[in-house]
């Protein structure tokens, strides 16, 4: 066992952690290493189509909104690669999904505080030592390690969510995360059909519509309303502001459980752009007669199995404004049902650690905290507790600023707290309003 006793150990080594990493390696009195149990960063490799865009501009890199001067910028990575001038003559706030995964991939390789093939297995705690103790095994060098630290970031990330009704059916049923894998493999099937509502359902949508033969059918659900763009206004990306975050982390859990399901068309939709192809896309197909393809919206998913006589799968579903159920037939079925927090087993040694609130999940402090000593702090696990900013690539270098605040004592990198023109809370210090009615 090593004895030695780091300052801070991230487990997990997606956006949000390489990004810490990144803003903790300058801070010379700070011993930081962050672990993963992939062999190298590759950012939803299934899901790396050509010309798919990142829904948030360049500026939310790793580090930038931190730290402009930060030598781990992608602008830097643009000038370092040869391609800042023909980012500058592209004219486009939005890089590339692929692009943005060859920037992580660059920064990985500038960091020595990095450790992959790295799998962690169990958390505990080390009350003679004070510090928690982190088992960790490396399946590709055959070997198990251990790792102390004082505090810890807790970014795994959320996994794949796969609907109750749609586990262990085969090899004809994936997860849009997957999607690359089956591509070709997907152009022989005679019928094709999508399931979910967002932006990697309409990337994958178009993408089918681009490769899939004049006889294949391709289908698309969703159980919301209509197939809806997310919302990109300047007034309502306001609410990704460290005052809309204090607001709704104020606000009783009944009320942010309210507003997690009405925010969803604010990070869950089509861009705009994406929306306005697609349809450019089948209306070029109508007028050429090739148009094999069906919509549906307000389609609830209730069942699936596997219809093994004829060969194909059938889908139930449930269309609730009108209380009429159908069926619907395929030969193969994408999920593009996205990714739900759970969690992970490695916490188990240390669950009386940490603070839960009444539905088994983390408390999160305004400090992203999970502990009553600040010593334990998580990535992309508040939506419950901080709103949809939890997975808002440009709040990242905002949290982490805040974490590494917590850690050292010392605003290494200053943080806004006030950015937004609008106000959200009522009760602000020019604000008096009259007991049990609201004011104009």
């Amino acid at each position: 066992m090593d004895d030695h006793i780091h300052d801070l150990l991230g487990v997990g080594i997606g956006p949000f952690n390489l990004g810490l990493a990144a803003l903790t390696a300058p801070i010379d009195d700070l011993d930081a290493v962050f672990v993963d149990e992939n062999p190298a960063f590759d950012w939803h490799p299934g899901l790396l189509l050509e010309g798919a865009t990142l829904q948030t501009p360049f500026l939310a890199d790793l580090v930038t909104l931190a730290d402009p001067t930060s030598p781990y910028s992608f602008l830097n990575y643009l000038k370092q690669t040869g391609r800042i001038y023909a980012f500058y003559i592209r004219e486009s706030f939005f890089m590339l999904r692929a692009e943005y995964n060859q920037y992580c991939r660059w920064v990985c390789a500038q960091l020595n505080n990095l450790v992959f093939d790295a799998r962690v297995t169990a958390i505990s705690f080390d009350a003679n030592a004070d510090c928690y103790v982190v088992a960790v095994h490396r399946p590709m060098a055959g070997a198990q390690m251990t790792y102390r630290a004082r505090r810890l970031v807790l970014g795994t990330g959320p996994a794949r969510y796969l609907p109750a009704c749609c586990e262990g059916l085969g090899e004809e049923v994936i997860h849009a995360a997957d999607y690359l894998d089956h591509r070709d493999a997907l152009a022989d099937k005679a019928s094709v059909t999508i399931i979910g509502s967002g932006q990697s359902a309409a990337e994958i949508f178009q993408d089918r519509l681009a490769h899939a033969g004049t006889d294949q059918r391709l289908d698309w659900f969703t159980r919301s309303p209509r197939f809806f763009a997310m919302a990109y206004d300047k007034l309502t990306l306001e609410l990704t502001s460290p005052e809309y975050v204090d607001y709704f982390h104020d606000l009783p859990e009944h009320s942010r459980h309210r507003l997690g399901r009405e925010h969803k068309s604010l990070y869950k939709g089509i861009s705009e752009d994406l929306s306005n192809a697609i349809f450019d896309q089948l209306y070029e197909k109508q007028v050429h007669g090739t148009a094999n393809v069906g919509l549906q919206a307000n389609a609830e998913l209730r069942a699936v199995h596997t219809d093994r006589a004829r060969g194909d799968i059938v889908l139930d579903f449930h269309q609730s404004e009108q209380g009429v159920s159908f069926s619907h037939r395929t030969h193969a079925v994408i999920l593009a049902t996205g990714f739900a927090h759970r969690v992970p087993g490695y916490v188990a040694p240390i669950a009386e650690r940490i603070r839960w609130d009444a539905s088994g999940r983390y408390a999160v402090a305004r400090n992203y905290s999970i502990d009553d000593s600040n010593r334990l702090f998580v990535q992309n696990a508040e939506l419950h507790t901080h709103g949809f900013t939890a997975s808002d690539l440009g709040m990242a270098c905002y949290r982490n600023a805040c974490i590494i605040r917590s850690v050292t004592g010392v605003e290494h990198y200053s943080i806004e707290t006030r950015i937004a023109f609008q106000s959200f809370d009522a009760r602000g210090p020019d604000r008096h309003p009259a007991h049990g009615r609201s004011q104009a």
